[in-house]
């Protein structure tokens, strides 16, 4: 039995690997849809397309359960396929709740009106396409008053890890930590709203320094998906676990190996 866990690259390993810690005794069948990404410069329709196409190629492998582990996609995607309707018995999850939730340090099903809470200044780091659906302010502002959010599109950097080019990849994060101290020299907070960025998260808070606390999600979705799993274990589905990628298997089980410093294997979804 297998959740699935779907990701436009490698990011989303890192929510994966923090489900498989959280939830050793759980199987997951992830998808990284490398022959696409990355989905951050790509506009919405596009990417409701690409999310609709892999979250189905995960309910055919039995998935009934499937997390959408890219912050792209759930900023696009996400409340259409919703609203859209599921299939009986299937259900299709973001990212953005957990983090929320520990943002405003309130569960989602708390419905009574916003509330001014500590932080209130907080900064975003996410992709172009993250950062344009203003998804996240919008989800804050139901639950939170007061939080002044200052977003950085990150271009490059979801493209310079899926390289494996990490050299890179710091130089972009310290390039737009920059950007973002002159719009707000003083966060209290920063979010990093791309499963990507976990992989550069020493790089974030070093050029953010000691006094801003980083949230990043990993951790945050795992205890989230244990959390619904207690409450739902019908959702387990009937699939069998694996990794599946829509680019070159080969190259990508070398990245992902690379990230997770562990052995995996990739096979063409």
């Amino acid at each position: 039995m297998a959740v699935g866990i779907f990701d436009s690259g490698l990011g989303g390993l890192t929510v994966l690997a923090a489900a498989q810690a959280r939830l050793p005794d759980v199987e997951f069948l992830y998808l990284g849809d490398s022959a696409h990404a990355p989905y951050g410069v790509r506009d919405a329709d596009d990417v409701y397309d690409l999310t609709v196409k892999s979250v189905h190629r995960l309910w055919d492998g039995g998935c009934d359960l499937v997390i959408l582990a890219c912050n792209t996609a759930s900023a696009a995607a996400l409340r259409r396929i919703q609203e859209a309707g599921l299939p009986k018995g299937k259900r299709v999850l973001g990212v953005f709740v957990p983090l929320i939730e520990a943002l405003t340090e309130r569960q989602w099903g708390d419905n009574s009106p916003p509330r001014e809470v500590a932080v209130k200044h907080v900064a975003l780091f996410a992709t172009p396409a993250t950062v344009a659906s203003r998804a996240f302010q919008r989800e804050l502002a139901f639950r939170a008053i007061g939080v002044d959010v200052e977003a950085q599109a990150c271009g490059g950097v979801v493209d310079a890890i899926e390289e494996g080019d990490m050299i890179l990849a710091e130089a972009l994060v310290r390039s737009h930590v920059d950007a973002l101290k002159r719009k707000m020299p003083h966060p209290q907070a920063a979010i990093l709203g791309c499963t990507h960025y976990p992989l550069m998260a020493d790089a974030f808070q070093e050029a953010l320094g000691p006094d801003v606390t980083v949230f990043s999600q990993a951790n945050l979705v795992a205890e989230s998906l244990a959390d619904y799993l207690q409450r739902h274990p019908d959702m387990l589905g009937n699939g069998a676990a694996g990794y599946l990628t829509t680019g070159d298997a080969r190259r990508v089980s070398d990245r992902a190996t690379q990230f997770l410093r562990r052995q995996i294997s990739f096979s063409p979804a």
